[in-house]
């Protein structure tokens, strides 16, 4: 699979010193420099068909070190270590020796099928402690870990926490793709994070980033050259080389593709992470033609994914490998043996337009009803989607939080609770891996951003919907052995009232008592008394989850509804509560607790 190289590139420490290898084929000559600041000592590096390497005796985990690249005009530049796993700062700093050795305490792990995910969605910079003046960092997100747990969350989906330009923002500029951003707790803060999610079962995925590299950062015109004044050894010097963000790595240059290969090695060797998601895979396979005009296939993008998918699944066989493509690409989750990219699942993007305009929040943008949306898989199956009522792209680039979309200003009114609770009560019972995004779960109100801390008060102000979702997640999950359908494949949509805004869809796995369950929605804001409908399966049908329970809110209307019963023809009578869902599963024992 081409991730073994005949240099080890990077800096490798010994207990007599440092390996160090750098990739600079136009370079006239390269030298490492150790130590500190004003306090370099200077080492010539040998070539190799254009890689630099060399042994410096003493060195030692802790000093920095910077590459000085002489280059085919004779100019003299200094260079950080493209694979640097740590720097001293992100903005401006140097690369760090580091001691690749970690103790991980016999933790392991977990193993998670695809149909008991729960993936929540976070960024480390909103994890902070009540202090505006400091960042959140991988040690104040751990404090919040037992939350997760308690919630029911499987997975955290780490944004990308890779080096940052200007060491803040989303993550989606990375400037050193080894290194760990330094203030959210570098190499050391990301391990004990991993650590601790595994301690607790919790499973990590990271946001990577292989579509641009952040144009200014050391990689941009590394060892001098470059043709049309672009990019160098790491891009396109074409226009290939163009995305929105940045330079497009030359993914047909065998050793860019390498570097790509060794990260993705990294993250489950090194870090013991579990998955990944792999940020907007179509501007790696295409370039964006004029505004009418076509696209082009990058096809050396398509294998460089294959290769990255099997390499992942050789390292760590339950990995879970997520693509982030706005194609809507069966290819994208078809094995590679079959000439598919190699993917366990993909994100439904429409998934989150379909809610809002279902919920009358906007227009759907991809020409998909709910049901049908509801009814799409990819060509692997249902749990090939990642789905999401928000994520941190729904929820800004000029858009808000759902709540706060249903009513502006006030994230927190009983609306904005009706149609979050709703909205997240969709995704938590449709086909597919369920993900949240950070705070949903409380009605965190306005748009996502990277530097506004979490407002955790918000738990207990609304501790009702956090236990609604704690409700929900154990019905999805099938905790107490009566929702099964429910982490099965297959749905059926089978009561679309357009006139009266209600839907019902029946999930099940293998069918059968315990198995079946209905939901039925109300998405308008009245409360329909004796609806009348028929039902897919025939018999007693009992309430999981009513979300008008008081319980929940206290100021909710609480719309009592006895078990549901269909006549011979399948026929039931029920009512429903505004803008509310009704989950019902045909289960004889009506005195088990959600």
């Amino acid at each position: 699979m081409g991730h073994h190289t005949q240099h080890q590139l990077g800096s490798w420490l010994s207990n007599k010193g440092v390996d160090f290898c750098v990739w600079a084929p136009f370079a006239q000559s390269v030298s490492v420099l150790v130590g500190e600041p004003f306090a370099w000592t200077e080492t010539l590096l040998e070539n190799t068909d254009g890689t630099w390497c060399g042994f410096v005796e003493g060195a030692k985990a802790g000093q920095s070190y910077k590459y000085k690249i002489t280059t085919q005009s004779g100019d003299v530049i200094e260079k950080n270590d493209p694979r640097a796993r740590q720097l001293t700062v992100s903005d401006d700093g140097v690369s760090v020796i580091i001691d690749h050795s970690y103790d991980w305490q016999g933790t392991q792990r977990p193993s998670i099928p695809k149909e008991k995910q729960i993936i929540y969605e976070l960024h480390i910079g909103t994890f902070h402690r009540p202090d505006p003046a400091t960042t959140g960092t991988f040690e104040s997100a751990i404090e919040k870990l037992d939350y997760l747990v308690s919630l029911g969350i499987t997975t955290i989906e780490l944004m990308p926490v890779t080096s940052i330009a200007m060491s803040n923002g989303w993550g989606y500029a990375p400037n050193y793709l080894f290194s760990v951003e330094n203030s959210y707790g570098g190499r050391h803060g990301l391990l004990e994070f991993v650590k601790e999610c595994h301690k607790r079962g919790l499973a990590v995925m990271l946001d990577v980033v292989y579509n641009h590299f952040f144009p200014e950062t050391d990689l941009w015109q590394y060892d001098g050259w470059s043709e049309n004044n672009r990019g160098g050894i790491y891009f396109y010097n074409d226009e290939r080389g163009d995305t929105p963000w940045g330079g497009r790595p030359d993914y047909g240059r065998p050793e860019v593709r390498q570097f790509i290969l060794d990260n993705v090695a990294m993250w489950f060797t090194e870090y013991n992470i579990d998955g990944l998601r792999v940020d907007s895979t179509i501007y790696m396979r295409n370039t964006r033609g004029p505004e009418g005009g076509p696209d082009t296939e990058i096809a050396e993008a398509w294998t460089l994914l294959q290769e990255m998918t099997s390499l992942a699944h050789h390292i760590y066989p339950q990995a879970l490998l997520a693509a982030e493509d706005s194609s809507v690409n069966d290819a994208l989750t078809r094995p590679v043996d079959q000439g598919g990219a190699g993917f366990d699942a993909q994100w439904g993007l429409a998934f989150p337009h379909t809610i809002r305009a279902a919920l009358g929040l906007e227009q759907a943008e991809y020409g998909n009803s709910l049901s049908g949306e509801l009814d799409h898989s990819y060509s692997s199956g249902s749990f090939a989607k990642v789905i999401f009522s928000d994520s941190h792209d729904t929820a800004a680039n000029g858009s808000v939080r759902l709540n706060e979309a249903a009513s502006p200003g006030n994230a927190g009114s009983i609306a904005a609770r009706h149609r979050s609770l709703l909205a997240n009560a969709i995704t938590l019972t449709a086909p597919g891996i369920p993900l949240l995004l950070q705070g949903g779960e409380f009605l965190q109100g306005g748009s996502f951003n990277d530097w506004q801390m979490l407002e955790w008060d918000r738990t207990e102000q609304f501790s009702g919907i956090v236990l609604a979702h704690q409700h929900l997640i154990n019905l999805r999950k099938d905790t107490y052995a009566n929702t099964t359908g429910l982490t099965g494949e297959n749905i059926n949509v089978f009561h679309e009232d357009l006139a009266c805004q209600v839907l019902a869809y029946h999930r099940w796995k293998d069918g059968g008592l315990r198995d079946d369950v209905i939901i039925l929605i109300n998405f308008s804001d009245q409360l329909l008394r004796s609806y009348e409908l028929y039902f897919p399966v025939a018999g007693t049908w009992h309430v999981r989850f009513n979300s008008s329970w008081k319980g929940y809110s206290p100021d909710f209307s609480d719309v009592f509804i006895a078990n549901v019963m269909t006549d011979d023809s399948s026929k039931a009578t029920v009512d429903l509560p505004g803008q509310g869902i009704i989950i019902l599963a045909q289960d004889p024992d009506t005195t088990e607790a959600v």
